[in-house]
């Protein structure tokens, strides 16, 4: 007989449309192959390392499979040369909005650094009002083909540069017009977060929300000043907060006070398994953290990080840790919530959209199995007849 729990377990199709939340995913790292073309015939940009749009997808891919996070970063100079115009950051925000909700994306948390997109001219409020225009362009044509989404903006500052601030200000003066918050990334070794202490504290002073990448690729010292000296929402990847969990050989677990402080205080873990593989942190996903983070009721979430690069989606996200952890639909939906709880939209809407959009759309996928058990049944029937 067919288990509720063994049918729990999704397929591809499931997967792709379970609704699902995303938080860490750079605009610049999801373009399609045949728009970065596009847009450098259109804009003269001369750089590319293929003018074929499948040869350029495979070379962002091999190119970012290093194990090395700084070699992986090398890729986005070409994304970014592309995306120096107006309409081109237009076009880019609304086929990241359409391509997230054709992949099942209900919400998402896009980021971006307006200042490397100003080469052509653009201010700083231009490019931010440009993206902004095609996140709801994409929305509006996600919802003419039968999807919807909500796509809000963080806006990130580049950790090796000196806009933190400026950055921080020009978050907070578009918070009411699809920016949802503020992001600093880019190499972590040799740039502690603790340089942009003064935007943090801006931030801070004007109840306004933020994550960090941090524990990406240079371990505890970057987390533990995220949280404790920047004071972050989120930690952007954070998953070298395993260097703090010690596992014995009964298998019983000793949390250091950091792990310890990140779970008691719920702080959520943007985890990007393709991308961690890709820049070393993990091996593979069979031993990728997120496994025992899971398992220790972290605030741990599913994300794809740079799609282009990792060649990934959220739906490949969840069937690689489908296959390596045997999650089911119960654990997607507990990623799911676990990030829309974690978003930067208000409570309300973060409640509305768990209770109404996330746990319906998983309890309709839960409950198919007793469809297709009363189908085999029936024709079980007929056929003894």
């Amino acid at each position: 007989m067919t288990s509720q729990t063994n049918a729990n377990t999704p397929t591809t199709d499931q997967i792709r449309r379970a609704p699902k939340v995303l938080l860490h995913d750079h605009l610049d790292g999801g373009l399609r192959p045949g728009t970065v073309v596009d847009l450098a015939r259109e804009t003269g940009y001369t750089g590319l390392p293929a003018t074929d749009p499948d040869k350029l997808a495979l070379w962002f891919h091999q190119a970012a499979d290093s194990g090395s996070l700084e070699r992986y970063l090398e890729t986005f100079s070409h994304t970014v040369g592309v995306m120096q115009t107006r309409d081109a950051l237009v076009r880019v925000a609304a086929e990241c909005a359409e391509d997230l909700a054709e992949d099942g994306v209900v919400y998402a948390e896009v980021r971006y650094a307006p200042e490397q997109h100003l080469e052509g001219g653009l201010t700083l409020e231009e490019v931010v009002e440009a993206v902004d225009e095609g996140f709801r362009q994409g929305e509006l044509r996600a919802r003419e083909n039968g999807r919807r989404i909500r796509v809000g903006a963080l806006l990130t500052a580049m950790r090796h540069a000196a806009r933190a601030l400026e950055i921080a200000e020009l978050a907070n003066r578009y918070r009411d017009l699809g920016v949802v918050g503020f992001d600093i990334a880019g190499a972590e070794a040799g740039h502690p977060p603790t340089r942009h202490l003064d935007a943090f504290e801006y931030l801070k002073r004007e109840n306004n929300h933020f994550t960090i990448h941090a524990g990406e690729a240079f371990g505890l010292p970057s987390i533990w000043q995220a949280l404790q000296w920047c004071g972050a929402d989120r930690l952007g990847h954070g998953v070298r907060i395993i260097d703090d969990i010690h596992v014995r050989d009964d298998g019983t677990v000793e949390l250091g006070r950091l792990a310890a402080y990140v779970r008691d205080k719920r702080i959520p873990l943007e985890l990007c398994p393709s991308s961690n593989l890709q820049t070393g942190a993990a091996a593979s996903y069979a031993e990728h953290p997120i496994g025992l983070l899971r398992r220790l009721h972290f605030r741990a979430t599913v994300n794809t990080d740079n799609r282009l690069m990792s060649h990934t989606s959220m739906s490949r996200e969840f069937e690689h840790l489908v296959e390596a952890f045997g999650y089911t639909l119960d654990d997607m939906q507990w990623f799911s919530v676990n990030a829309m709880k974690s978003a930067f939209i208000p409570f309300d809407e973060r409640l509305a959209m768990i209770n109404d959009v996330v746990k319906p759309g998983y309890a309709e996928l839960k409950s198919e199995w007793l469809f297709r058990r009363t189908a085999f049944t029936s024709g079980s029937a007929e056929s003894d007849d």
